[in-house]
């Protein structure tokens, strides 16, 4: 085993930089927007969090019934079918296109609703006209998913990723001109953070659709026609996978966007404090989540050429690869957590707070590295439905009843709360990895 996991390494490790890349290039879109709208104060750093939990229920939940792609991609890759690679991309762009028209639309009528989440009314009002605009930014933002898994599942990585870096530059940029009013621009704030992110991500999806149009190397994998009937049996297909693994992501999202929630009952220092905290794990989270989607990739390329002996090794590369990482972020969580804070905002108790939980962060951050580790391995199995239900059981059933016992009925505070998220991430992480090790017994 030892030798085939060596084999498979330099190729699982070549596939996952460049998408890990791109995984912290997206998200710093969301640092910046968190660190340079921290610097205008508490409420709109608290706002921001409001609108980037609210929204990420069905922001993730569409990315989620996106993940088809990369795997029809890949199994069509590997069994040499070339044609079918450019359906499966010219039937995702339709996907992406109803979900983040859906996402525009209920951001739009369900605004006015923050208000009744239980926040401070002026937090509320500060986030409304930003969860609108972030809300249609996710059809560009959509649509460039589909197209970067395309890329990631044909061999083509890198360029996916230097255009989303040169989004992120640009997103910078404009934060920097709209939030502060720079270069003849009216003073924004966290509104000029929302049109910042939109203009970026359209830039960005329309330079990647360029660069597929007219790249050589997918002469033969271009769709021959973008405007075509549709087949139902490729948008079942899509479907089929992308349903659940958007029910996955939907109840994971779902339960750290309710805790930001109830954390905002407490206060809106711990609010605060929990997106800092939040997002600090969740850049560092990019990488065995890139290592995930590679691992989903070359599995889902081993199932289309028939080579099941592949499976265990390829997953347990990523496994170690992500283990070694996380532990050493964790360490620099543990002992750095203040000075990590300290970027984000200058509040004393935001960051004394914060400093607090990426203690508990630096500890599920190996956790969670498994979890999402194991579930891609299965995505890349085609078997989705059985981990939507563990995933379900271990945020819905566990994670938020203890987070919320922990963090209302103690003195623990949101403290708690993270508690009882680095729990229900443990049953994630132990029960999905069971499965794919019962999955490859039965068909390795």
């Amino acid at each position: 085993m030892l030798t085939a996991i060596r084999k498979e390494m330099p190729a699982l490790l070549h596939l996952a930089l460049p998408i890990i890349a791109g995984q912290l290039g997206q998200m710093l879109l969301g640092i910046a927007d968190t660190a340079m709208v921290g610097w205008t104060g508490v409420v709109p750093l608290a706002a921001c969090s409001l609108a980037n939990a609210v929204l990420a229920i069905p922001a993730i939940t569409g990315l989620g019934l996106l993940f088809g792609v990369a795997v029809r991609t890949s199994a069509a890759h590997g069994a040499g079918a070339s044609h079918e690679a450019g359906e499966v991309l010219r039937h995702g762009c339709l996907l992406a296109l109803i979900a983040g028209l859906a996402l525009g639309l209920m951001a739009t009528f369900g605004a006015p609703l923050l208000g009744h989440l239980g926040q401070s009314p002026e937090v509320a009002e500060t986030a409304r006209v930003y969860f609108i605009i972030c809300g249609w930014s996710m059809i560009p933002a959509f649509v460039f998913t589909v197209f970067r898994q395309y890329c990631e599942a044909l061999g083509a990585q890198w360029p996916a990723f230097w255009i989303l870096l040169g989004s992120v530059l640009l997103n910078v940029l404009l934060n920097w001109i709209f939030i502060f009013g720079h270069w003849g621009s009216p003073v924004m704030g966290i509104e000029g953070a929302g049109w910042a992110t939109l203009i970026s991500r359209v830039i960005a999806m329309l330079v990647l659709f360029w660069y597929v149009q007219k790249a050589l190397r997918f002469t033969r994998q271009r769709p021959v026609r973008w405007i075509a009937p549709l087949h139902p049996q490729e948008i079942r297909g899509l479907v089929k996978i992308g349903l659940p693994s958007a029910g996955q992501l939907l109840f994971e999202a779902g339960a750290f966007s309710f805790a930001a929630i109830l954390l905002g009952w407490i206060s809106k220092e711990a609010l605060a404090a929990h997106h800092v905290a939040l997002s600090c794990a969740a850049f560092t989270f990019m990488v065995p989540l890139g290592l995930s989607m590679a691992s989903t990739i070359r599995i889902g390329s081993a199932l289309g050429a028939c080579q099941p002996e592949r499976f265990r090794p390829i997953a347990f590369g990523a496994w170690i690869a992500g283990l070694a990482f996380m532990g050493c972020t964790a360490l620099g969580f543990i002992f750095f957590g203040e000075t990590v804070a300290r970027w984000f905002v200058d509040d004393a108790v935001v960051i004394a707070l914060t400093a607090k939980l990426l203690v508990i962060a630096g500890i599920f951050q190996l956790l969670d590295s498994q979890q999402v580790n194991a579930m891609g391995a299965l995505r890349g199995l085609h078997d989705v439905r059985v981990p939507m239900g563990i995933v379900f059981a271990a945020y819905w059933l566990v994670a938020l009843p203890v987070g919320a016992s922990l963090a209302f009925r103690t003195s623990l505070g949101p403290i708690g709360m993270w508690v009882g998220l680095a729990c229900g991430l443990g049953c994630a992480a132990l029960l999905l990895t069971l499965r794919f090790l019962k999955k490859t017994r039965t068909e390795g």
